[in-house]
This record gives structure tokens, C-alpha cells and sequence, in this order.
């Protein structure tokens, strides 16, 4: 099995070290040291801020690749036309079990990522910097670089800055869910899509970047574009961050630039010669073969063009002697885990994906190929934020790169390899919640109630679907497509709402007495009783 990888691990770089540099001489650059390795910094006019970032095409490094200069674009203008002042975020939730590159910069660079925060809070009149992070390492780390800087969250303050801590969850790290939490709430997406540079934290025209997309910047505006661009390829300049692990002697963060091929970072890192496959981008990327691992390079566009994603620069190969599907398989039942249950794509899609990639591992032949497919289709560009899409894209990408092996389950009795568990995830399985005192956070995970469909009742209406879409959602046919479900804690309200107002009150509310949780202050309804009540 492979071990959880730690905050900090092995760093390497190839060439020259830009978001490395000094890192060879103190395991954490201090103020002083960080001027000491990288010189001061004069700030930019915002307008020069996004020339500086679109002459190096600088990209979002968290998953999305969004281009920075239009972001920041659209934030100014917002913030002029609404005459508000923006917030600033920088987005150090790095939640994958797979990804350190983030953690690794906060730790080790922290005032790097705080440079080119800064040079935006200034060329954008922000009055408010948010750091989010999820570890206690990482949040240590940077309330001692603000501290060193003598950045604080008081009044009196011209620049308010404070570090927020989240649970370790994989929804932490969609850009809503942390401008949710910074506002108060849950760190879970709040259920509909709202550009942040429209309205972020507060309301405000919010730039919100990923921690290496700022630290990208502030070595851009101390060196300047052209020498910027003499590193890596000429349509993605400079380095580009990666986490190096699964079937590896050495899992690593490793700083190379664009342009360098794929297998010598595999090398580096110890990988087998010829993997059965890579697994690129994260949990939420796509799989490569063996033979595509030969053409690919470091770049987004060329791992794109082969069919492999940058994603959040997670790199993990696969040894000959394992099941692909069997890893495939325990990285999509931590994904389910992972679902902010919120809606239905995501709280009943991703477990119904994961024991459909099970069933065919167990010999469910095509009837569960053709099942996992329909499934995977049906959660794309449905959910609350991206956590179903990048699921979804991981598991139709496991189908499509391991086609003999599919075959070998699907119509024999398996591949006959065992799962070794290279695929790292966090001890248990589970993320750890990253929060004093643990627990999750009140309004997410399931509560011991369950709603049932009654079919003899049950006219299509549709209603259900429209009041409580975190469960139900309706098929060809107009009528819903589970007969019962567990209901999330946030939304036994609406549950409720959604047996009461059903016009052929085919509804249900039972409480699931399997689990030993405390009961909840949800009327429980039997199935004649209650109705003869809600019907009067």
C-alpha cells in the first residue's frame, strides 16, 4: 500500500529554480532570506500588472487554467462600475491526496505567494487579502510570514489580511466554497455558479487565484517578461510546479520548465521503466499509456493534445502488476466520499459511478459497462461546482486508457492482478478534517433520515425534483429516477417541504435506525399515518 504523502516531501528542480530558489540553503525563506534570495519588488499599475501576466500567458495553476489577465481585468472593471473596493484571495486549499506542490510553496516560499497577492491588493485598491488554506502546517507558515510583515486583520489597518483554515476536503477547493466559509458559512459550494470577479467574498469583485498562481506572478514582475520567456516553451513560458508519486521510489514536488519530456520527470522520481499507465492532473485528470507517456511533454497543451490534463499538476504512474480498474476503482470510492451533498449528480451520481466501476470488476459484463457509461454521463455539467465533471472525466478516462483490461472483466474472469493501493489517498481513505477538534461541518454529510417513492402513488408531477433536486432527479419519463435515498442534514427541511406538497403525496420521510447517531428533531412520518396528516 502506498503511504499518505506528507506536507512536505522530497524537492527537486531541472534547470535553473525560480519558485525554488533558496530553498537549497533554509528548509523556509523568512523575510529577510526571501529578499536576500529574491530582491525586492516595486509595485505595478493594474493595467501593467495584466500586460505583465498576459505577455507570459499566465494560466490559473490550480486545475482550471483560466487566463490570470482576464481575470484581473474583469475584477478592476467590476470594481470601478460598482465603485466598491475588490478582495483579494489566494486559494492554498490543496486537498487531493495526490497534491503537494501548493503545500509545499506555503511552507517553504510563503512570501513569495504573498508578493504577487500584495502587487494585485495595491494595483486593484483591495483593502482585504484572504489567504485560504487547509493544513495546519501551511496555516502556520503563513501567519508567521503575515506576522513578519506586520500584516494583521485589525480595523486599523490599511490592508486587512488574515489566513483562513478550512477542513480537508476536496469540494474546499472549488473557488466558492472558500469565499463561502471566508463569509461565514460552510466550505462547501453554495449550489449555484457565481463569477467571484462579479461578486465574491463580502459581494465584492473578488480576485481569487490558486497559491502558485501568485508566486508565478511575483517572479514575472521582479525579472520581467522577456527573461521570463527565455524559460520553458514560447507559448507557456517558465516552470510549471508537480507532485510526483503513486508507483515512484522517491514521491516528490519537482520545479521543471515547460517543454521538459514526461518520462524524465518520471525518471527523476524513480518510476518503472515502463508504466502500465500515468494517471495526469489529479483525481480529477485523465489517464495516458505507456506509449503516450513517450510523446508527452511538460506543458498544457501537449499533455492536452495527447489526452492527458495538466489539471492541478499531479503526476502518478502505475506499475505492470496491478489492476488499473481496482485502482481506479478506490480513488472513485474516495471521490463519492468526498461529495458535499448537495445535489444529485454529485450525493447519488458518484456512488452510483463507483459501484458501477465495481460490478464490473466483479463480472457484471456489459450490462455494467453500459451502466458506468449512462452514469458518468448523466452527472457532467449538473452539479453545484466541478467535483462530479472532474469525476466523471476521471472515470470515462479509465475506461478509455485500459481497454484490455476492461475487456478481460467485462467479458472474461478478470485481469487476474491484484490492487497494491499505489494511488495514494489519506489514511483510512478519508481526509482528515483539518479543523481543531474534528468533525465535519453541521450542514454536510447525511442524516438518518431516508425518503421513499411510493410507485402506486407516484403521477409524475415532478414537484419532488423541483424542491428537493439534492436527491431526486427526473428521467426520460418524468418520473424520478430513485425509489429511496438518504436525505443530506442541510436539506431535511426541504425534504419535508417535499412530502408535504406532493400533489399525490407519494412521498415518505422514515428515519434509518442502522446508524447509532443521535436523532434529529425531524418529524418522522409513517407511510398511512402521515399521509392521512399532511392530506387534511
Amino acid at each position: 500500500m502506498n503511504e499518505a504523502l506528507p506536507d512536505v516531501p522530497e524537492v527537486r528542480v531541472v534547470g535553473l529554480p525560480q519558485l525554488t530558489s533558496g530553498f537549497d540553503l533554509v528548509e523556509r525563506l523568512d523575510l529577510p532570506m526571501h529578499l536576500k534570495v529574491h530582491g525586492p519588488l516595486d509595485p505595478l499599475g493594474g493595467e501593467q500588472l495584466a500586460q505583465l501576466a498576459e505577455g507570459i500567458n499566465l494560466r490559473g495553476r490550480g486545475g482550471a487554467g483560466f487566463p490570470f489577465h482576464k481575470k484581473l481585468r474583469s475584477v478592476a472593471e467590476s470594481a470601478i462600475k460598482r465603485g466598491v473596493r475588490p478582495v483579494v484571495v489566494v486559494n492554498g486549499s490543496e486537498d487531493e491526496p495526490a497534491c503537494r506542490k501548493d503545500t509545499v510553496l506555503i511552507n517553504r516560499a510563503p512570501h513569495l505567494i504573498l508578493d504577487g497577492a500584495l502587487l494585485c491588493a495595491e494595483a486593484l485598491g483591495a483593502r482585504t487579502l484572504v489567504i485560504g488554506v487547509t493544513r495546519e502546517s501551511t496555516q502556520r507558515s503563513m501567519e508567521a510570514a503575515l506576522a513578519e510583515r506586520g500584516l494583521s486583520n485589525s480595523r486599523r489597518s490599511a490592508l486587512r489580511a488574515w489566513v483562513q483554515r478550512n477542513p480537508v476536503r476536496m469540494v474546499t477547493g472549488a473557488a466558492a466554497s472558500l469565499i463561502r466559509s471566508v463569509d461565514g458559512g460552510p466550505a462547501v459550494p453554495p449550489g449555484r455558479k457565481i463569477s467571484a470577479s462579479q461578486s465574491g467574498v463580502g459581494g465584492a469583485p473578488t480576485l481569487l487565484s490558486n497559491a502558485e498562481t501568485f508566486a508565478q506572478l511575483a517572479i514575472a514582475a521582479r525579472i520581467g517578461p522577456e527573461r521570463y520567456g527565455n524559460t520553458g516553451l514560447y507559448d507557456e513560458p517558465g516552470t510549471v510546479m508537480l507532485t510526483v508519486s503513486g508507483a515512484v521510489a522517491r514521491p516528490m514536488v519537482i520545479e521543471v520548465p515547460t517543454g521538459v519530456p514526461l518520462r524524465y520527470v518520471l525518471q527523476l522520481a524513480g518510476a518503472p521503466p515502463v508504466p502500465q499507465g500515468v494517471l495526469t492532473g489529479g483525481y480529477h485528470g485523465k489517464w495516458i499509456d505507456a506509449a503516450t507517456v513517450n510523446e508527452a511533454i511538460v506543458s498544457r497543451n501537449s499533455l492536452d493534445a495527447v489526452g492527458g490534463a495538466l489539471g492541478a499538476g499531479a503526476i502518478l504512474p502505475i506499475t505492470q502488476e496491478t489492476c488499473p480498474l481496482g485502482e481506479s476503482l478506490r480513488v472513485a470510492q474516495w471521490l463519492a466520499e468526498e461529495s458535499a451533498g448537495q445535489c444529485g449528480p454529485c450525493y447519488l451520481g458518484l456512488p452510483a459511478a463507483a459501484r458501477g466501476m465495481e460490478d464490473i470488476l466483479n463480472g457484471g459484463g456489459p450490462a455494467a459497462l453500459e451502466a458506468l457509461k449512462q452514469v458518468a454521463k448523466n452527472v457532467k455539467r449538473r452539479g453545484a461546482c466541478s467535483h462530479p465533471d472532474g469525476s466523471a472525466m476521471f472515470l470515462e478516462s479509465t475506461i478509455k486508457a485500459f481497454t484490455d483490461d476492461l475487456a478481460a472483466h467485462v467479458l472474461g474472469n478478470g485481469c487476474g492482478r491484484p490492487v497494491e493501493g499505489v494511488l495514494p489517498l489519506f489514511e483510512g481513505g478519508r481526509a482528515p478534517t483539518g479543523v481543531p477538534g474534528g468533525g465535519e461541518p453541521e450542514e454536510t454529510g447525511s442524516s438518518r433520515q431516508k425518503i421513499f417513492v411510493d410507485w402506486t402513488l407516484c403521477r409524475g408531477h415532478g414537484l419532488c425534483a423541483d424542491i428537493l433536486p439534492e436527491v431526486f432527479e427526473l428521467g426520460a419519463d418524468g418520473f424520478p429516477t430513485v425509489a429511496q435515498a438518504q436525505v443530506p442534514r442541510y436539506a431535511e427541511a426541504k425534504a419535508l417541504r417535499a412530502v408535504r406538497r406532493c400533489p399525490a403525496l407519494a412521498l415518505r420521510l422514515e428515519e434509518d435506525t442502522r446508524g447509532q447517531a443521535p436523532s434529529r428533531n425531524l418529524p418522522v412520518l409513517s407511510q398511512g399515518r402521515g399521509r392521512r396528516a399532511l392530506g387534511r
